[in-house]
């Protein structure tokens, strides 16, 4: 078992890495609390608020991928991955799984967080450490930059999987078309259409050397030849 969840994220902020994933390793905070931690909506009410005042809080849809810990694959919905710098250039990497009512998201789980030195940190301060640390991602005057990475479309375990099905479906219908070409009259592949022994009333079997327009038939019981 491992101890860290990967966020699978596009860097479109990076121009060099803009069109391939960067995976992003993040200790569980299942090794330093027994749950995950719970946050309240305030803090990203907060966070929000930032995001429309102040041009160095950013929201970019870009997460393509989350696996957990036993290498189990997430609906990407209702995650999102905060990234953000200080001023002292302490770099915090934090990944939230929202938690939904029947009405509306009311609070999320701290999953998991990164750097090591970070999580070294929430190890010997625990929930004094989560509190600090949130407060100063909403002190705008204290950030170099805050980006918010949210989900973009599916994530590409579930196009894969679309894409597979799809690909099933156009074989199936192809498959199909040539079943519609093929000699078949109510399930039968061979109908028994051909005409009877005028003589015995057996069916009519074709000899060999059949040709169009000159077709020669034998009765197996009589021996009746027919000739059309």
């Amino acid at each position: 078992m491992s101890s860290f969840f990967s966020v699978f994220t596009f860097t479109p902020w990076d121009s060099l890495n803009s069109k391939s994933l960067t995976d992003v390793k993040l200790f569980s905070l299942k090794n330093i609390f027994k749950t995950f931690p719970v946050i309240e909506p305030e803090f990203f009410d907060d966070v929000l608020s930032n995001l429309y005042k102040f041009k160095h809080y950013s929201w970019i849809e870009c997460i393509k991928r989350i696996v957990g810990p036993n290498n189990e694959d997430y609906d990407i919905k209702p995650w999102n991955f905060i990234w953000g710098m200080d001023n002292e250039r302490r770099i915090f990497q934090f990944l939230f799984q929202k938690v939904k009512d029947e009405v509306k998201v009311s609070q999320a789980t701290l999953v998991a967080l990164a750097p090591p030195e970070l999580g070294k940190l929430f190890n010997q301060y625990k929930e004094e450490a989560i509190l600090r640390t949130l407060s100063l991602l909403n002190d705008t005057k204290r950030m170099k930059f805050l980006m918010v990475l949210a989900p973009k479309g599916k994530s590409i375990v579930e196009e894969q999987q679309l894409l597979h099905v799809n690909k099933k479906d156009l074989e199936k219908l192809k498959f199909n078309d040539m079943l519609k070409q093929m000699p078949n009259i109510k399930g039968q592949w061979f109908p028994e259409y051909s005409p009877r022994c005028p003589n015995c009333n057996k069916l009519i079997t074709e000899i060999k050397g059949f040709n169009v327009g000159l077709v020669k038939f034998i009765c197996p019981k009589c021996g009746y030849k027919k000739i059309k």
